[in-house]
C-alpha cells in the first residue's frame, strides 16, 4: 500500500461519548471542514504530480534507476515523521510536511497513467470518491462506537502492508488480487473509524497546546485512507493500456 502510517496519538484508544452543546458542534463542524479541505487539496496536488511527472516522462526516467526506491519509500517515511512528530511542529512546519508528503506521493503514483487509461482512472477516482463520502459522513453521524473493530482493521492493514512487501519479490497475481479485495474492506472501514477518531481527539484535545496541528493530522490520516481504497480499486477494476 501507499506509504499507510496510522500513527495519531490515539490510535487504540476507546471512542467514548461526548456531551453535545451547541458551541461544541460548531466548532467540531468547522474542524472537519478545515480537515477535509486539506485532504481535498493534498489530493489535488497529488494528481497534478502524478500526472505531470508521467505525461513530462520524469517517472519513465527514474523507473529503473536507484532513485525509484527513494521516490517509492521516501511518502512512507515522510508519513512516519508526520504521525510521530507533528504534535511538536510548529504549523508551518507541519503544513510544509503535509504538502511535501502529497507532492511525493505524486510522484510514487505518477506509474498509474502510464498502466492504466486515462478513463479508467477517473472512473475509479470518482467510484473512490463516492465510498469514501458517504463512509466518512457514515462515521461522522453514527452513534455506534466504531473502536471495537479498530483493532481488527489495524490487524488487517498490517497484514496488507506485510503481505505486499512479500509480493513485491513473489510477483503473483493472485495474492495481489486477494490483497486488493482485503484493501477496499480494510481501508473503507479505516475511514470510518478515523473519522469517528478524529471528533473524540478534536472534542478531548480542545485548547490544548499540541492540538494546534490536528487538522493537518486528520487530514493526512483520511488522506491515506482515500489514497489506498482509491489504489485497491483501481488493482480490481481499472483497465490497463494495450
Amino acid at each position: 500500500m501507499s506509504g499507510y502510517s496510522n500513527n495519531s496519538p490515539d490510535t487504540g484508544r476507546m471512542i467514548p461519548a461526548y456531551v453535545a452543546t451547541p458551541a461544541i458542534d460548531t466548532e467540531l463542524r468547522s474542524f472537519m471542514l478545515r480537515v477535509f479541505n486539506t485532504m481535498a487539496g493534498g489530493l489535488a496536488l497529488t494528481g497534478v504530480v502524478a500526472y505531470g511527472a508521467a505525461a513530462s516522462g520524469a517517472y519513465a526516467a527514474v523507473a529503473g534507476t536507484p532513485l525509484f526506491w527513494l521516490v517509492m519509500l521516501a511518502p512512507f517515511g515522510l508519513a512516519l515523521l508526520l504521525g510521530f512528530r507533528i504534535a511538536g511542529m510548529s504549523r508551518a512546519a507541519a503544513q510544509a510536511a503535509f504538502w511535501g508528503y502529497a507532492a511525493l506521493m505524486g510522484l510514487s503514483l505518477a506509474g498509474i497513467f502510464l498502466v492504466y487509461t486515462g478513463a479508467s482512472i477517473a472512473r475509479v477516482f470518482f467510484i473512490s470518491a463516492g465510498t469514501f463520502a458517504a463512509t466518512a459522513a457514515w462515521g461522522y453521524t453514527t452513534r455506534t462506537d466504531l473502536s471495537r473493530f479498530g483493532s481488527f482493521l489495524v490487524m488487517g492493514l498490517i497484514g496488507i502492508i506485510l503481505a505486499s512487501l512479500v509480493n513485491l519479490f513473489v510477483g503473483s497475481s493472485a495474492l495481489q488480487f486477494a490483497l486488493s479485495m482485503i484493501g477496499v474492506v480494510v481501508f473503507t472501514g479505516l475511514t470510518a473509524w478515523d473519522t469517528q477518531r478524529l471528533k473524540t481527539m478534536f472534542v478531548e484535545s480542545r485548547g490544548a497546546s499540541g492540538a494546534r496541528n490536528m487538522a493537518i493530522l486528520g487530514a493526512l490520516m483520511l488522506y491515506l485512507d482515500f489514497v489506498n481504497l482509491f489504489i485497491s480499486l483501481l488493482q480490481l477494476v481499472g483497465v490497463r493500456r494495450d
